[in-house]
C-alpha cells in the first residue's frame, strides 16, 4: 500500500458565500456536514494514518525571512491506498465540498525520502 496526503481546499469566494448564509442555515449545514464528516472518517478508519484536521493561518519562511501569507488549504488527512486512483476516488462527494465551502480535495502520494548516495 502507498501513502497519500489529501489536502482539503477552499477559496475566499466560497468562504465569503458561507459567511453570508444566515446563521441558522449555516448552523444546520455545519451540523449535517460534521455528521457526514465523522461518518466518512469512521468508514475509512482502517486506511487513515493521520486523521488530520483543520488548518489555521499560514506563515512562510524563506531566504527573505518570515511573513504571513494566505492559501486555499483548509485541512488534511493522511491515508493508505493501493493506487493514486483508488485514493482520490475515496473523496468523491466528500462532505468538504458537499456541506462546507470546500472547493475540492487534492490527493498526492507521499514519496519515500531518497537514500544518500
Amino acid at each position: 500500500m502507498k501513502t497519500f496526503l489529501a489536502v482539503f481546499t477552499t477559496s475566499k469566494a466560497l468562504s465569503a458565500e458561507w459567511e453570508a448564509l444566515d446563521p441558522q442555515t449555516r448552523g444546520e449545514r455545519a451540523q449535517a456536514g460534521m455528521k457526514a464528516w465523522h461518518q466518512w472518517m469512521a468508514d475509512h478508519n482502517d486506511i487513515l494514518l493521520d486523521h488530520g484536521g483543520p488548518l489555521g493561518k499560514t506563515k512562510q519562511a524563506s531566504a527573505a525571512g518570515i511573513r504571513d501569507i494566505s492559501n486555499n488549504l483548509g485541512g488534511y488527512v493522511k491515508l493508505r491506498a493501493e493506487s493514486h486512483e483508488e485514493a482520490v476516488k475515496l473523496f468523491e462527494n466528500h462532505p468538504n465540498f458537499v456541506f462546507f465551502p470546500g472547493e475540492g480535495v487534492e490527493v498526492m502520494e507521499v514519496m519515500p525520502i531518497p537514500t544518500a548516495m
